[in-house]
């Protein structure tokens, strides 16, 4: 497994992301990733799926140091004392002592960011989470939230494929030293049929799922792809043994289109 590095934190670069997985099938699929080789499991408050996550941790046997666990602050936790409280109930959830990364999932506007990255920094220095970050934050909102914050952030994680140009994301996190996190990495199963990435896929003997996730690894992105089959999970893994050449790279980031977004709400921030 490769790594992506940023402000001290170690972030494996093939995770498992949780949205939409509830139960016992959340619990098998993350258990059986973990038996699999993965070592980044993503859930979020949201998700109401933390307390499986944790179950499935246990149940799989691999020890809880290998295992680095990002969980999110929903936007309705941001005021200081609510945050605070809001991870520990995630924690409790998990029946975790900390998790790895806390990230603040959506930005909201209706409470101050200084207070909610004081408060985030604050979880930190608790030790109730190693590292801190953001989720769905523009640019300008990285700017801003690495200025206002007391400890480092060391990730922003974003809708990222190769429909969507991330271009000016990745330039102010590279600048800042953050990390690339990508949620819908394989553009939500879009990819399967897209004549360049089956293509290309065809002279790796890869499929178009495996060519977007290496695609993304090649940048030293971190990919969270989520599905509820445990016969995808072996796949999506299965990345580490080809390189795609520049040639590729290109093509590939080719694709991208101004619709290409597919993660949109009334609450997002005005993105770049």
């Amino acid at each position: 497994m490769l790594f992506v590095e940023a402000n001290g934190a170690k972030i494996p670069s093939l995770g498992l992301g949780t949205w939409e997985l509830s139960g016992r099938t959340c619990a098998r699929v993350v258990e059986q990733a973990l038996r699999l080789g993965y070592r980044h499991i993503d859930t979020a408050q949201v998700y109401e799926n933390e307390r499986e996550v944790g179950d499935a941790l246990r149940a799989s046997g691999v020890r809880r140091d290998d295992v680095f666990v990002t969980t999110k602050v929903w936007t309705n936790h941001f005021a200081p004392h609510d945050l605070e409280r809001s991870v520990k109930e995630s924690l409790a959830r998990l029946r975790l002592p900390f998790v790895d990364l806390v990230l603040l999932h959506w930005p909201n506007s209706h409470v101050p960011l200084a207070e909610t990255m004081g408060a985030l920094a604050h979880a930190k220095q608790m030790g109730l989470t190693r590292h801190i970050g953001v989720s769905n934050f523009t640019v300008a909102l990285v700017e801003e939230a690495v200025a206002l914050s007391p400890e480092p952030l060391v990730c922003d994680q974003v809708e990222y494929h190769p429909y969507l140009d991330q271009a000016k994301v990745r330039a102010v996190c590279d600048q800042r030293g953050l990390a690339l996190v990508a949620y819908s990495p394989i553009a939500k199963g879009r990819i399967k049929t897209d004549q360049t990435l089956v293509e290309i896929g065809r002279a790796h003997r890869k499929t178009p799922a495996q060519v977007c996730l290496r695609w993304l690894v090649q940048q030293n992105v971190a990919a969270i792809p989520r599905t509820s089959r445990v016969e995808r999970l072996s796949e999506n893994i299965e990345i580490f043994d080809f390189e795609l050449s520049d040639d590729e790279m290109s093509r590939i980031a080719g694709l991208a289109h101004p619709r290409g977004r597919l993660t949109d709400f009334g609450f997002a921030p005005k993105w770049d």
